[in-house]
């Protein structure tokens, strides 16, 4: 089966590789918001740790920026970005399935979601093409 592509030769970006982009661009703009919860936190209380928490407020930091970047050159056609969604959503539902457990279902579900549909959706055929395709980007 040949790939889909347009009259100028440009191979379609699928559906569900915009789907997948969005999802991980959503989760790290939450990662952006828990960041701003932490600086909140530094700024109006005593934390246990100053270090730990300076440590991990960094951390996420650095997860945010590399899930943005992760889901614009997955949008963009990187075969490399496959790997990286697939590792992020194994975490995401590895911290998602204890927190539904804790009895935070909402916080759970948000976690959970979005990583259920990456990871359902990056193994369909379409995805596999689109990236396969190059491990460049795809103009269209």
């Amino acid at each position: 089966m040949s790939i889909p592509s347009s009259a100028s030769g440009a191979v379609k970006r699928p559906v569900s590789i915009i789907i997948i982009s969005l999802a991980v661009v959503f989760e790290a703009l939450l990662l952006l918001a828990t960041a701003a919860w932490f600086v909140a936190g530094l700024l109006t209380q005593t934390p246990l740790s100053l270090g730990g928490t300076i440590f991990q407020l960094v951390l996420i930091l650095l997860f945010a920026v590399w899930l943005l970047a992760v889901g614009h050159f997955m949008f963009r056609g990187y075969r490399w970005t496959r790997a990286a969604a697939i590792v992020w959503q194994v975490f995401m539902i590895v911290v998602a399935v204890p927190t539904l457990n804790a009895g935070q279902v909402l916080l759970g579900l948000v976690l959970l979601v979005p990583a259920l549909v990456v990871a359902v959706l990056i193994f369909g055929r379409p995805v596999t093409e689109f990236l396969v395709k190059g491990s460049g980007p795809q103009a269209l």
